[in-house]
C-alpha cells in the first residue's frame, strides 16, 4: 500500500485529489496539508511514501517544504503539482529534491501512475523540463566537475549523459545497443555511485557537476 500526503491550499483541489486517490486499491491517504509548514509537520509525523505537493501556497511554499522534507532521513518522494509545465518554480523544486512533477490539469490516471512511479523510486521528468534544465545550465559559468564522476566507468558516464538528455530506459537500450535489464543495472549503479535518490537528482548532478560541458 502506498501512503500519500496531499498538499494544496485550495480546498476544492484537495477534495478532487482525495476523491481520485481513495478510489485506487493500492493507494491510501496518510493526511492532508494546506501549506508547506503543515506539509513538513505531516510528513515527519505520518511518514507517507509520496507527497503530492502544490508549489504556490501561503506560510511556506512547496519548494521550501520539499527541501525540508527531502532533507530528512529516509524521506518520502515528492511529486510536484504545477499549473504550467514550464512554471518558473519547477526547476527550483527539482533542485530542492522533488522526484518529478505533474500538471494540475493532468487526467486522474496520470496522477495515479505518477504516484506509483515516484513511489517505486523512478522519476517523472518530461522532455520539456529536461530541455529547460539544459537551457538553465548552459547559461551558467563553467563548473567544477563532480569528483564522483571519476569513480564511474565510461559506460556508466555514458548512461548518465543519456539520462541527463532525457532518454527513457527503452531509448537508452536502443541507443546503447544493450538490453532493458542491462540498462536498469547501469542506471542503478549510476544512482548508487552518485548517491542520488532518483533519476531527477542524477540529471541535476550531471549538469551541476559539469559533465554535460565535456
Amino acid at each position: 500500500m502506498i501512503e500519500v500526503l496531499l498538499v494544496d491550499d485550495d480546498l476544492l483541489m484537495r477534495a478532487g485529489l482525495r476523491l481520485i486517490v481513495q478510489q485506487i486499491s493500492d493507494l491510501t491517504i496518510s493526511g492532508e496539508a494546506a501549506d508547506g509548514r503543515q506539509a513538513v509537520a505531516a510528513a515527519r509525523r505520518d511518514r507517507p511514501d509520496v507527497v503530492v505537493m502544490d508549489v504556490r501556497m501561503p506560510v511556506m511554499d512547496g519548494i521550501e517544504a520539499t527541501r525540508q522534507i527531502t532533507a530528512g532521513a529516509d524521506p518520502p518522494k515528492v511529486l510536484i503539482l504545477t499549473t504550467f509545465e514550464l512554471d518558473e518554480y519547477v526547476f527550483s523544486a527539482l533542485q530542492a529534491g522533488a522526484s518529478g512533477f505533474l500538471l494540475k490539469r493532468s487526467p486522474p490516471e496520470q496522477l495515479i501512475e505518477g504516484i506509483r512511479t515516484v513511489a517505486a523510486g523512478d522519476a517523472l521528468l518530461s522532455p520539456s523540463v529536461t530541455r529547460r534544465l539544459i537551457e538553465q545550465f548552459s547559461s551558467r559559468p563553467a563548473r567544477t566537475e563532480n569528483p564522483r564522476f571519476a569513480e564511474m566507468t565510461e559506460r556508466e558516464l555514458e548512461v548518465l549523459v543519456a539520462i541527463a538528455r532525457g532518454l527513457s530506459n527503452d531509448e537508452l537500450a536502443a541507443t546503447l545497443f544493450i538490453s532493458a535489464n542491462t540498462v536498469k543495472t547501469h542506471v542503478k549503479r549510476v544512482l548508487t555511485k552518485l548517491g542520488a535518490r532518483d533519476r531527477v537528482q542524477a540529471v541535476v548532478m550531471a549538469y551541476e557537476g559539469g559533465l554535460m560541458d565535456r
